[in-house]
């Protein structure tokens, strides 16, 4: 694995992405979106993560963060590993769900293809951090993160995703608070 791709300074702030296997769009309904911003608000507020910028997309997620226990893989690791076994419940349990024998299919092929999955797969293992080491690059994570709901065609205006810091950035009140920079 590449040396850019890991959390080196463990205090510092980072830029990370990360998507369901096989990039499948999991985050259509609310109750699955609001399954993934209760999971980044109880680590917000019991693990330490200090949350500056999000956003939710269909099949994949952006986060601006840093950990207060200076343990940023650690953190990640422990939200992904949570969120998953939530997410495939709540696949499970839902009889409006149309695609869910497909979805959970999906996720046991991804995880027989890996041998540190006992069952299925819900996150690809890649986090990509990037550390921010300037307030240029922070811009630029930032205005990446809050403009991808707009660049994948989904609102004419950032902070009218339902499911980003945008919204607090804007000034209006968003489904996670965070820490503005």
């Amino acid at each position: 694995m590449s040396r850019k791709y890991k959390f080196h300074n463990k205090e510092g702030l980072y830029f990370v992405s990360f998507a369901t296997v096989y990039w499948i769009d999991v985050f259509v309904r609310n109750q699955y979106f609001s399954a993934i911003t209760e999971s980044l608000e109880y680590c917000c507020q019991n693990k330490g993560m200090c949350l500056f910028a999000y956003c939710i997309m269909p099949s994949h997620v952006h986060l601006i963060f840093n950990d207060a226990n200076s343990n940023p893989g650690k953190l990640l690791k422990e939200f992904k590993v949570y969120s998953s076994k939530q997410m495939q419940k709540l696949i499970e349990e839902n009889p409006q769900e149309s695609r869910k024998e497909w979805m959970l299919w999906m996720m046991q092929r991804a995880g027989n293809l890996n041998s540190n999955v006992k069952n299925r797969q819900f996150w690809q293992q890649n986090n990509h951090p990037i550390e921010l080491w300037s307030n240029k690059v922070i811009n630029e994570k930032l205005n990446y993160i809050h403009n991808n709901p707009v660049e994948a065609g989904f609102v004419e205006e950032a902070h009218h995703w339902k499911y980003s810091s945008a919204k607090n950035y804007a000034g209006e009140k968003g489904q996670i608070d965070v820490h503005l920079l």
